[in-house]
């Protein structure tokens, strides 16, 4: 059995993964394993890795690819993963990018570089992201509180009709629900196809989120 690639069409819940840590610091690849099988055994239909919420940031290179084979490994490919990439550079992005799907990353996320202020740097940059990696799925995080960058809907919109390779936003700006609802809008009105939206921020939204901004989860 071969996981697909990630896919505009991805729905249900995909658990944001915590990286386990020993008390000296090191990687907790044990706890790593009764992890994942609890994320399973709980029926999620997806995880990211090395996100956020995974500290990826405190992690060496070393250390981010070990984590990552360890959860693949006892995945066993019953579900997606997705790989958060985000990194200060470009080379970065595409050596991990290139390292986690060759093990069987179902698809990468990746957050905008901070610092970034105007549409035309942040649409800029992902025109880049996406000619660096090619036909690799790709989640954007739009996570303003971590990267300081804030999508209008208008640019979120104009990146998914013009970068294929984006196949999700994970939207995490609180509230946000104007944005979301303007952002399916311009999917119904023809302008792009329709991605999959997964929010973040522990659910905190997800009921409007459903009923006000009629998210296909």
């Amino acid at each position: 059995m071969t996981t697909p690639k990630l896919d505009e069409n991805a729905k249900g819940v995909f658990i944001i993964s915590a990286t386990p840590f020993q008390s000296d610091g090191a990687l907790d690849l044990e706890s790593t394993d009764r992890m994942v099988d609890y994320y399973l055994e709980s029926g999620v239909s997806g995880m990211t890795i090395l996100g956020v919420m995974g500290e990826a940031p405190k992690l060496t290179p070393d250390e981010s690819m070990s984590f990552c084979e360890r959860v693949l490994k006892r995945v066993a490919e019953r579900v997606p993963v997705v790989v958060g990439v985000s990194a200060p550079s470009f080379g970065s992005i595409q050596s991990l990018t290139e390292k986690v799907t060759g093990v069987g990353a179902a698809g990468v996320m990746v957050a905008p570089m901070p610092g970034l202020r105007t549409n035309r740097q942040i649409e800029t940059y992902f025109h880049d992201v996406c000619e660096i990696l090619g036909d690799t799925p790709i989640v954007l995080q739009d996570y303003p509180p971590s990267s300081s960058v804030y999508f209008s809907a208008d640019l979120l919109n104009k990146l998914f009709a013009e970068l294929p390779s984006l196949k999700i936003l994970k939207h995490e700006e609180s509230p946000g629900l104007r944005k979301i609802s303007q952002f399916r809008k311009d999917e119904e009105d023809g302008n792009r196809r329709r991605v999959s939206v997964l929010v973040g921020n522990g659910a905190l939204y997800l009921p409007q989120e459903l009923t006000e901004a009629s998210m296909g989860l």
